[in-house]
């Protein structure tokens, strides 16, 4: 009879583990409220580590003068596993993006938005070896020129042709849509550039993009870019 019941204990002990990982986790949807234990800012957002009556978690809302000690709500709650901000470089194992109760206007959706961008929806691909020719023309750029020249072509208008090895339709009204060439370094981060575009593209597509470059662009959420090209048409 014991040995039996250190089995049964030893078979359960996982699924009690679960049940208290459930109990212990945040919201999954709706509203939470907390005491303000840490508040981090970056340009259009404010991260709040709050104390919540089942423990303590990071929120993310819209930028917001919130004290230390101060009692919020955050509203429109959606959970996010694993979420990495460049911005604090920080990966945080759970968040929830949601509206500040009582700010102005809704933080939700753009954050949401831009969580669901960067939450690995739709990964770089491993396409392998990409050697893709550069684009002809007066405004031809590698994707290595674009991020090395970043300065000298902020604003200005660029070509870039290279492989699409990552496509996320519909973020904030844009498909967003990541280059290769082969040009640049992976270590140096010269080897992609993000092209935001109406036009519709697939992972493994060569295509020629015309587009604007612009220069340290703040989405939110913690997600900024030294470079990108915006405004962008897709040629194939």
């Amino acid at each position: 009879m014991k040995t039996l019941l250190a089995i049964c204990l030893v078979v359960a002990a996982p699924f009690v583990w679960a049940l208290d990982s459930i109990a212990a986790a945040p919201a999954a949807a709706g509203v939470v409220k907390g005491v303000v234990l840490e508040v981090k800012d970056v340009e259009s957002y404010t991260y709040l580590r709050l104390k919540t009556k089942d423990g303590e978690t990071w929120a993310a809302v819209g930028k917001a003068p919130v004290k230390k000690g101060a009692e919020v709500t955050v509203e429109n709650v959606m959970v996010m596993t694993n979420f990495k901000s460049p911005s604090l470089n920080k990966t945080f194992p759970t968040i929830l993006f949601g509206t500040l109760g009582g700010a102005p206007g809704s933080a939700g959706g753009p954050v949401r938005d831009m969580s669901m961008a960067h939450a690995g929806i739709a990964r770089t691909a491993d396409i392998g070896d990409v050697k893709v020719a550069k684009a002809s023309g007066a405004n031809a750029r590698t994707v290595m020129e674009i991020n090395a020249k970043a300065a000298e072509l902020k604003d200005k208008p660029v070509l870039v042709r290279g492989k699409v090895v990552k496509f996320n339709p519909e973020i904030m009204g844009k498909n967003w849509v990541h280059l290769r060439d082969g040009s640049g370094s992976a270590a140096a981060d010269t080897n992609d550039v993000l092209v935001t575009t109406k036009d519709q593209a697939k992972v493994g597509d060569v295509v020629t993009a015309k587009g604007v470059v612009r220069v340290n662009k703040d989405f939110g959420a913690g997600y900024s870019y030294k470079v990108l090209v915006e405004e962008a048409t897709l040629q194939r």
